[in-house]
């Protein structure tokens, strides 16, 4: 059986980067963090952290091993504010994890209704990209995550989890302000075929959405530029630099107020016909 303290000391060391800054972040003298890491080693047979390098690395093993272990500690944090839960020493806490759209438009107003029906309710909230949410919420680290997939290919969710739909928050085409297509009455995805794209990054699940339904209308999208910050996508379509198709929430009228400083572009809805993202909410097997 692996030391849970041992565990600890690995993963704190593949945050910080360093021997030293593990030591100090857990309380620990230095050669306690190296005698900890040592018998690690050996209990497991295989080197865990590339020595010599700065800042320094995990080996492939010890990457595995701080994996399964985050997962671990997290488990065990919760079974310990659950138990003082119950007992009485510590309140009620919720980890909301949600995608940068629905933290800036959707979650601000929902955490203050929360607040007000259970003040006695710790709220903490982590922001992260689609693709790393369920990881972490499977992990331990959230107790509740706003996520979101394709109707038209629905994604496969680990066993056990609990997912509740909650709304459709369709694609909108951005367009430059003076772009000729900005006057048509209907927009398909076949008239933007032959535009230079303004798209995501390879591990975009927003934009893997995008992308079938081009395949499904015949459409290749020639991407040129990616990023996954919406705010830079509009930014790059209002220099004329391509068109783009985003989600509703990353363009609607909150999302406006709340990124002030968004370039002027034009919004198209339409352009994705029935395509949209379902958004819901998934809680892990071991969460009431």
């Amino acid at each position: 059986m692996l030391d849970v303290r041992r565990l600890q000391v690995l993963s704190e060391i593949d945050r910080c980067g360093s021997f030293s800054a593990a030591a100090l972040a857990l309380g620990m003298s230095q050669p306690a963090v190296s005698q900890h890491v040592a018998a690690l080693e050996q209990a497991v047979h295989v080197p865990l952290v590339e020595r010599g390098t700065r800042p320094v690395g995990l080996t492939e093993a010890g990457h595995a091993l701080v994996r399964h272990a985050r997962g671990v500690l997290a488990r065990l944090d919760a079974a310990e504010h659950e138990l003082a839960e119950l007992a009485g020493r510590r309140n009620a806490r919720l980890r909301l994890g949600g995608f940068p759209t629905a933290l800036a438009t959707l979650v601000p107003g929902a955490l203050t209704a929360y607040r007000r029906a259970r003040p006695d309710v710790a709220l903490s909230v982590v922001g992260d990209h689609m693709q790393r949410l369920l990881p972490r919420l499977h992990g331990g680290e959230l107790d509740i995550a706003l996520v979101y997939d394709d109707p038209a290919n629905p994604a496969t969710h680990p066993a056990g989890f609990t997912t509740i739909p909650l709304f459709d928050d369709p694609f909108t085409a951005v367009l430059p302000p003076e772009h000729p297509l900005v006057g048509r009455r209907a927009l398909t995805l076949r008239d933007l075929a032959e535009e230079t794209w303004i798209g995501g990054t390879p591990t975009s699940t927003w934009f893997h959405i995008v992308r079938r339904a081009c395949h499904a209308a015949g459409v290749e999208p020639r991407v040129r530029f990616s990023t996954d910050d919406y705010v830079a996508i509009q930014a790059l379509v209002a220099a004329d630099l391509g068109v783009a198709v985003v989600p509703s929430l990353a363009v609607g009228p909150t999302a406006h107020r709340v990124h002030a400083r968004v370039p002027r572009t034009r919004h198209r809805s339409g352009a994705s016909p029935s395509r949209c993202r379902r958004t819901g909410t998934a809680t892990p097997p071991s969460r009431p």
